[in-house]
């Protein structure tokens, strides 16, 4: 079900397609991993999102994590590659959006995702870091991240608590 032109396609359910009072507990798209794509993906992921009557707050706490995690495989995975694809899986849970993300770039440093520490910035001006900032804010923002290698694929599964509130990890 993709798209080879660019387009996101939504896979699974289409909130936008639901009848009245319809709440899908289930939604997943796949796109290019492009910078452009993200943006198309990440407008289609808040539109699923009102259609699952997820709070505003919330709403907001995925679009900072997905744009992270999508900037990061677009950055970084799919480095020096054409761009391959991004496949995005979400599920409503019990006081949790649970989320699976798939792309088949390069794998993380280590097999592992970073541990996000925060940055020191009590340095000088000419010394303040330029970025590293996104895996402690992805961290801080969500719970049981978890990162896999599997076969030739990245596989990031994490979870957005519904209130909002997230554990510092």
């Amino acid at each position: 079900m993709l798209d080879r032109s660019g387009a996101v396609m939504v896979r699974d359910s289409d909130p936008s397609t639901a009848g009245a009072g319809f709440r899908p507990a289930r939604f997943g798209l796949a796109f290019p991993g492009t910078a452009g794509s993200v943006r198309g993906a990440l407008t289609t992921v808040r539109s699923a999102l009102r259609g699952m009557g997820v709070p505003q707050e919330t709403c907001g706490i995925v679009e900072i994590v997905l744009a992270e995690v999508l900037n990061n495989i677009v950055e970084h995975a799919y480095a020096g590659n054409a761009a391959g694809f991004v496949e995005l899986d979400l599920e409503r849970r019990e006081g949790a959006l649970a989320f699976e993300m798939r792309d088949w770039g390069h794998p993380m440093p280590g097999s592992a995702a970073p541990d996000g520490q925060p940055k020191d910035l009590e340095v000088p001006i000419p010394d303040l870091p330029e970025g590293g900032f996104g895996w402690h804010l992805i961290r801080s923002l969500t719970l049981d991240l978890s990162y896999d290698r599997t076969g030739s694929a990245n596989v990031l599964r994490f979870l957005v608590p519904l209130n909002g509130v997230a554990t510092l990890q």
